[in-house]
């Protein structure tokens, strides 16, 4: 499945967020996320494994037990199952890919 720029329109799903859901199989799926300064998400989980990388940006990340600050270039996991919560420090881009893929974010 390709998926051009112009075929994946940004939406809001919440104040501070834009979100659009790029290239997805039922197994996977690849979200970019842009967080204006300020932006505070909301504490939860998922049963979708999460893979992160900041594109631009400064954050702060709690996931589980664990706070961190991450910074372009940097990546982590966030386990299926497990409480977490981001913060951004100034505007920042993400690139989010989930396994299996997020039923409840397409449009």
């Amino acid at each position: 499945m390709r998926v051009s720029p112009q075929e994946a329109a940004f939406f809001s799903p919440e104040p501070g967020l834009k979100r659009r859901i790029l290239a997805h199989n039922p197994n996977m799926m690849l979200v970019e996320h842009h967080m204006e300064l300020g932006w505070a998400g909301a504490r939860h989980s998922h049963p979708h494994d999460q893979l992160v990388y900041v594109i631009s940006g400064h954050l702060k990340f709690s996931c589980g037990d664990e706070q961190f600050e991450a910074r372009a270039g940097d990546s982590f996991v966030v386990r299926g199952g497990v409480e977490h919560q981001a913060w951004a420090f100034e505007p920042s881009v993400v690139l989010d890919v989930f396994t299996p893929a997020r039923e409840d974010y397409k449009p």
